[in-house]
């Protein structure tokens, strides 16, 4: 299994120094990917967690990334996809593939949150709906000559240049997050993986998995060739409760706690575990303090980093 770890886009740490270093330390340690996520507002009142008050842009957070790095792949999970037009993000998916050599891995999700729809001057009705043929815009666009165009229900692209092309064939890599039943079998479906939210139910993962794997099969795919990635909410010290307040959460405590739960997942069908310190209050919240937030990320870092092989 692949282990990955969140970029410093949240909070405290995310700073263009940290950012710059973070990626190239992940890289050197044997990380197999660096993600991102968004957020685009916190509405007053809200009592959101401290992880989301202050986020970079994902897309722009990677391509920064990219030209420090060589061989680490660029993750987001996810970019909420009615925020944007799908040529838009087609563009900004295509310039950051290019930028670093075909390392990119695009999550979209639908969103949630009603304040930031009208922030876009989205809607939320038919969100679901519209992921499908958003996908096959993206792919139209990354894909064949220099000319594209497309006719739907929900998109109208006219005949035209969409130049350049990602530099992975076909374009990036599209992974669907979600955690309701449709949108597992739509990952299923049409996606080359699924990634997991910060609110999942680590313990119960094999059931969303045999829905995604399940959904593929019925729609004549390999179901092995889909990848289940997963957010890891890392605390690393104490152990923290599991949700239901009984036990322990699973990826906190000690490094070995962590390892044991990573691997545990490994065998639930997880393909790929990212440690996502963004989440840690001690890190991501824009009210730490700096110097110790980037100190502790360290750490973690280097105390979790894959061994060799992994």
């Amino acid at each position: 299994m692949k282990i990955g770890f969140g970029a410093p886009v949240s909070g405290a740490w995310a700073t263009p120094e940290n950012l710059a270093d973070f990626a190239i330390r992940a890289e050197k340690a044997g990380y197999a990917s660096l993600w991102g996520f968004q957020r685009l507002l916190v509405p007053e009142g809200s009592g959101m967690e401290p992880v989301y008050h202050s986020v970079l842009d994902p897309m722009a957070a990677l391509a920064y990334a990219a030209a420090g790095t060589s061989t680490i792949r660029l993750g987001v999970a996810v970019v909420n996809h009615p925020y944007v037009a799908p040529a838009y993000l087609a563009k900004q998916a295509a310039t950051v593939d290019i930028l670093s050599h075909g390392r990119l891995d695009l999550g979209l999700g639908i969103g949630w949150m009603p304040e930031e729809f009208t922030a876009v001057g989205g809607t939320m009705a038919g969100r679901g709906r519209r992921t499908e043929e958003y996908v096959t815009v993206l792919r139209e666009l990354w894909s064949g000559g220099s000319l594209s165009e497309f006719a739907g229900t929900f998109y109208q692209i006219p005949r035209g240049i969409v130049e350049p092309k990602p530099v992975q064939a076909g374009g990036p890599p599209v992974i669907l997050g979600g955690t309701a039943r449709p949108a597992l079998e739509r990952a299923g479906r049409i996606a080359d993986g699924w990634v997991t939210s910060s609110r999942t139910d680590l313990s119960r993962i094999a059931e969303g998995i045999g829905i995604v794997r399940e959904s593929a099969k019925q729609a004549g795919r390999d179901p092995d060739a889909i990848r289940i990635i997963c957010r890891g909410v890392v605390r690393l010290g104490a152990p923290a409760p599991a949700a239901d307040g009984g036990g322990r959460r699973m990826l906190s405590g000690s490094a070995a706690q962590i390892r044991a739960d990573t691997a545990w997942l490994g065998g639930q069908g997880v393909t790929e575990v990212f440690y996502d310190l963004n989440w840690d209050p001690q890190v991501g919240s824009p009210d730490a303090d700096r110097s110790a937030a980037t100190a502790r990320a360290g750490e973690i870092l280097d105390a979790l980093a894959p061994a060799s092989g992994d």
